[in-house]
């Protein structure tokens, strides 16, 4: 990491042309850097309507300059916003003359890096504004501005504070080794890992689906030709995204579509028709379509309901509902049962009820977290959950209070991950390294 003391600026708004631009400076040249450029002594949030020159006083452009005082500001350093028209010759100019009065530029993320490393926000958090700006939905929009709240961050903080209060009785109990077992058998250990057990299990299930609503699902659309794979996934759609024929073989490659369902983004796949063929174009098709089918996180196994028959070679693990199409050539009525949907892509009967089955099968269920979560929170709670099992187990057992000090430990470490109370130098690099310049 470059130095921490440092003066950086940044352009912090899109690229391209805009009513306003912002450039932003954060560090302890910043005030002084308002003044050379605008002649102004700068008051602690007041908005100052001002003109920005460069170091040869030429004039750059007319706009608001505001200052925010540490440790009141986002960072928790003095920063300096700059707002003036959003062109890109006006907004490098205006931070090219920033960079002349001594500040560097920033690298990507280093402002939320700054605001986390101050104390302002956890790491959390700090993903959550990255996750924010990356919202795919409405939903996952909500759900960032919650973790960014800080909802996330208090559950986690919540458990974290129990575990150091066992680990404290714990540990103090393990000085008095001759009533080691009297602490035991009370069950109050016993007690207190099951509570925690509990709120555990419950915050995992939320941050799956907040890392659901984050990263969203991939639906894989198989079968054989001309069952209606290219006809669902324009129903979906809304679009014509596949070309609908009644010749075999039309689609030669996975066409891909995204839609977000009740909130949650889906990443729709249709693949070539599985069949036996001699075309190389074809088969290489075929190929994709079971490279797609191994990457889903469902499957819509479509069928003709008048013609076709379920693919009974095809072995898959991943959860799979199978969708007999045109119910409108036959006289079946359209709905669904636990594994199969009875629909027509042409006329939209029992579409409905096979996207509440799809939302059921995949497991997310809308506004169920109240808050979005990554991958790597999951993964860091259901390690903090074994560790807290295997202490559980230990007490119950009545073994040495050493070994369940050890498993409260390394529990309180893999949630500590979490917010960055124990995370390592590389893996914030990486995190931080992923925002844009300016954030």
């Amino acid at each position: 990491m470059e130095a921490q003391g440092d003066t950086i600026a940044a352009i912090a708004t899109p690229g391209g042309q805009g009513g306003i631009g912002i450039v932003r400076v954060s560090g302890d040249q910043a005030k002084a850097i308002g003044l050379k450029l605008t002649g102004c002594n700068l008051e602690p949030r007041v908005a100052r309507a001002t003109l920005f020159r460069d170091k040869l006083n030429q004039l750059i452009d007319k706009g608001i300059a505001l200052f925010f005082e540490s440790p009141a500001s986002f960072t928790g350093e003095d920063i300096l916003e700059l707002q003036g028209h959003g062109g890109p010759m006006v907004l490098s100019s205006l931070l090219e003359a920033v960079l002349e009065r001594g500040a560097r530029l920033a690298r990507p993320g280093e402002f939320s890096e700054r605001a986390f490393l101050n104390g302002k926000i956890d790491l959390a958090q700090a993903e959550a504004i990255a996750d924010l700006i990356a919202s795919g939905s409405q939903a996952a929009a909500r759900g960032a501005m919650q973790s960014l709240v800080g909802v996330f961050s208090a559950r986690v903080q919540r458990i974290a504070e129990g575990i150091t209060a066992l680990r404290t009785y714990v540990e103090a109990s393990i000085d008095f080794s001759d009533e080691e077992i009297d602490f035991l058998s009370e069950g109050q250990v016993v007690n207190q890992l099951d509570v925690l057990g509990d709120l555990l299990r419950q915050l995992l299930e939320a941050s799956k689906q907040g890392a659901m609503l984050r990263d969203g699902a991939k639906i894989a659309i198989i079968g054989e030709p001309n069952v209606g794979k290219s006809s669902l996934l324009n129903a979906f759609s809304g679009e014509g995204s596949a070309i609908v024929t009644d010749i075999p073989g039309t689609t030669r490659d996975t066409i891909v579509v995204s839609i977000v369902l009740d909130g949650l983004p889906l990443t729709m796949v249709d693949t070539a028709g599985i069949r036996e063929t001699d075309d190389p174009i074809e088969m290489e098709g075929v190929r994709r379509a079971m490279d797609a089918l191994g990457k889903a996180n469902l499957v819509l196994h479509v069928t003709d309901i008048s013609t076709s028959k379920k693919l009974e070679a095809l072995s898959t693990e991943t959860p799979t509902i199978f969708v007999e199409n045109k119910v409108d050539l036959t006289k079946t009525v359209a709905g669904v049962t636990q594994d199969t949907a009875r629909v027509s892509a042409r006329t939209g009967a029992g579409l409905d009820a096979l996207k509440a089955l799809m939302l059921k099968k995949i497991g997310f269920a809308e506004n169920a977290s109240g808050f979005i979560a990554r991958q790597r929170h999951v993964e860091e709670l259901k390690h903090t959950s074994q560790h807290l099992d295997r202490a559980l187990v230990l007490a119950k057992g009545k073994e040495a209070g050493e070994l369940i000090a050890e498993e409260l430990k390394l529990a309180h470490q893999h949630l500590g991950e979490i917010v960055g109370i124990t995370t390592s130098d590389d893996l914030l690099g990486k995190i931080f390294e992923s925002f844009c310049i300016g954030k």
